[in-house]
């Protein structure tokens, strides 16, 4: 691993295709840019159709000879799950799987259409069925590479993977907690299922940005900064995205790598590996959460 990444280091793109959840702002679409800007064709998924065709729009601004795809997808609704990664399959290979997407903070607990809480529902469980369901166009690539956006919240005591849905009581942040260890805890799952085949599973954590998951966030710190001093304690999103385009490109990572920013408090900074939840390697942990989600969902995952 080199001392000092920035994209710049990027190899060239061409002929590859980039999938990301979440793609329509923040850390998503900057990814999206970047990994555009060297080469890559980019598959902009998101709820909103008018939005993913605004961030289509800026992808192209920037970078001319990008030819954007937009994909609606919502992950909390299964239904839309299905039928997003039907489309996929039907059409792409896949090199570049991002899971970005995600929701934080909910004051009072919320379900999502399928009845799961929706924090975990969105940022585990429906990431968990589209990726399943979308891995056959995932396994024609030659070389691809799932790259799963976390957060430091994973290492926190209250983001234990006991009553995933919050069904005994409900907490925001420990909603959140749970499901940014539960991207952690599978992607280490996805890596050991995929060893010995040319998929490659990595997990991130961004550091802290302000991005539209904080700018939308009903409460807490975030909500107290100016845009300004934001930026100033929190990051940008561009440099936030770093972690995800280092893992997405890097020849340095390995699979099974968790990555986040070298700076202080690894808030923001040049990608490194970085220290993993307690526990979160753990096999059992791992089939377990792998198990749950299949049943939750009534998806089938095989890689």
């Amino acid at each position: 691993m080199t001392d000092r990444w920035t994209p710049a280091a990027i190899p060239d793109q061409t002929g590859r295709t980039a999938l990301i959840t979440g793609g329509n702002s923040g850390i998503g679409l900057e990814t999206a840019r970047v990994l555009a800007a060297h080469g890559a064709g980019v598959v902009l998924a998101g709820r909103s159709p008018a939005r993913l065709e605004e961030a289509a729009a800026a992808v192209r601004a920037a970078v001319p000879h990008a030819r954007p795809a937009t994909l609606a997808l919502d992950l909390s609704d299964l239904a839309s799950v299905r039928e997003a990664a039907a489309r996929v399959v039907e059409t792409r290979t896949i090199d570049l799987l991002v899971n970005n997407a995600g929701v934080m903070n909910l004051p009072t607990r919320q379900t999502t259409r399928d009845g799961f809480e929706m924090t975990v529902g969105t940022n585990h469980l429906g990431h968990f069925a589209f990726d399943a369901l979308v891995w056959p166009a995932v396994r024609r690539s030659p070389a691809a590479r799932v790259v799963t956006v976390s957060a430091i919240a994973a290492r926190w005591r209250m983001g234990r993977l006991d009553d995933l849905l919050s069904e005994r009581g409900y907490r925001a942040m420990a909603s959140y907690a749970k499901s940014k260890r539960a991207n952690v805890v599978y992607t280490l799952e996805l890596a050991r299922r995929t060893a010995g085949t040319p998929v490659e599973a990595l997990v991130i954590h961004p550091g802290a940005a302000m991005t539209n998951l904080q700018q939308h966030s009903t409460s807490g710190l975030a909500r107290l900064f100016t845009p300004l001093a934001a930026r100033l304690l929190m990051g940008s999103p561009e440099g936030a995205a770093w972690p995800s385009l280092y893992a997405a490109t890097s020849p340095d990572v390995r699979s099974g790598d968790f990555l986040g920013p070298a700076g202080r408090d690894q808030t923001s900074g040049t990608p490194r590996r970085v220290r993993l939840p307690k526990d979160a390697a753990d096999p059992a942990q791992g089939a377990r959460l792998w198990s749950e989600s299949e049943r939750l969902t009534g998806v089938t995952f095989t890689p």
